[in-house]
């Protein structure tokens, strides 16, 4: 199974989903947020996407310490809540 969209809609100024869909039809959602800082955060899951795509959601681990300690400038609210809400997903209960 490979990832092959994220989207992200922002529902207002305190909530925002992401939405991870597969190759296999598997799709699953998470919440980003970090109140009146959305725009940011989705931003940031957006930037992100270039990591996710074509790799396997379950390799949970693997992707989180991608996301959150592959960058030179690690953490910080904006990109903690991005990779919250595409922890969030919940591939690891298939």
């Amino acid at each position: 199974m490979k990832i092959t969209a994220v989207d992200t809609f922002v529902l207002t100024n305190r909530h925002a989903l992401v939405k991870v869909s597969t190759d296999e039809g598997v799709v699953g959602w998470g919440e980003h947020t970090l109140e009146n800082w959305v725009r940011t955060v989705t931003a940031a899951v957006q930037r992100m996407t270039e990591h996710l795509i074509g790799a396997d959601p379950l390799q949970i681990t693997r992707l989180w310490q991608t996301l959150a300690r592959g960058g030179y400038y690690r953490g910080g609210p904006v990109i903690s809540s991005a990779v919250a809400g595409i922890d969030q997903v919940g591939f690891q209960e298939l």
